[in-house]
């Protein structure tokens, strides 16, 4: 229940997107299709601050990422494509197109950001408007690895250890995961509504789920560096407008610069910082609403 209540106003469906794969989505509002993308360790409920106010604007599609949430697992396999930033943006593409929108604006958090630059590299013809939250690219941020970032994004370093062995340490304690993660960052567990982690914990418990996610971060530090290697070797760019945001007192911001780095791969880049940490959905949706609407609307210079 926690999810309908968090969610109120979109309804749950279950889309088929490749062989056996199913991705599990809220969907709801009014006008211009708007495709919302979570981050980890959690699921499509960190919209749900922002859910009221978007959906007077907007048809939203608020999807759980394939290995997270209420949508299928699948298994990883040896070279981790099936949980590259590739199939899963193609997932997203095909959920798209099978509730009927051939072009959508795309907001997205963390690792579902990661998943909205490969969307926008492969299927830019689809993609309206691009907003991405608290990431610089991949490939630059393990280039520029150095011990503050290593440190803080422990878990990047963690999740890509061979399997089964962080998938048996997360399932032992999926509680203790989700909140010692979240909660080690700048705000702590303040900002985050009670339900919305215990649907992050539960999530996180399903069968399958650790498996996922730790795919997922196998894959971004292997087949999608070579994505992002070969599209800075053909000089291939995001042409649609693109907006950066990030949180001031988070990683990205101390370790990075995000704008400069958004910059080199698209051709219309605007972004500041926000007055928050990483969960910027949960911690600052006002401020991001009063960034992110008008930019989607197409209102901002």
């Amino acid at each position: 229940m926690n999810a309908a209540e968090l969610m109120a106003g979109l309804s749950p469906h279950r889309v088929s997107v490749d062989d056996g794969v199913e991705l599990h989505a809220w969907v709801g509002g009014q006008g211009p299709a708007l495709l919302l993308v979570h981050g980890h360790p959690q699921t499509s409920v960190i919209w749900h601050r922002l859910v009221p106010t978007l959906a007077r604007h907007f048809t939203l599609v608020v999807p759980d990422l394939r290995g997270y949430g209420d949508s299928c697992k699948p298994a990883g396999d040896a070279d981790h494509a099936n949980y590259s930033k590739r199939r899963m943006a193609r997932d997203l593409l095909r959920l798209m197109q099978q509730l009927g929108h051939e072009r959508f604006s795309v907001l997205a958090h963390d690792r579902g950001a990661r998943v909205a630059h490969r969307l926008a590299m492969d299927h830019g013809q689809a993609v309206q408007r691009l907003v991405l939250l608290d990431i610089a690219p991949t490939l630059s941020m393990y280039e520029q690895t150095n011990q503050d970032f290593a440190r803080a994004y422990w878990h990047w370093f963690f999740l890509i250890q061979p399997a089964p062995l962080p998938e048996r340490l997360i399932e032992a304690d999926a509680a203790a995961y989700v909140r010692d993660v979240m909660g080690g960052r700048s705000a702590g567990l303040a900002p985050f509504d009670p339900r919305a982690l215990e649907e992050y914990t539960r999530c996180l418990a399903l069968p399958g789920a650790a498996h996922g996610m730790c795919e997922d971060y196998r894959a971004s530090a292997g087949i999608d560096l070579e994505h992002e290697r070969q599209d800075r070797d053909q000089g291939r760019r995001m042409a649609m407008p693109l907006l950066v945001l990030w949180g001031e007192q988070g990683v990205v911001h101390r370790c990075f610069q995000p704008l400069q780095e958004w910059q080199r791969l698209a051709d219309d880049v605007r972004g500041q910082p926000l007055p928050c940490g990483h969960y910027i959905a949960e911690e600052a949706p006002q401020a991001l609403l009063d960034v992110a609407l008008p930019f989607l609307q197409g209102k901002s210079a």
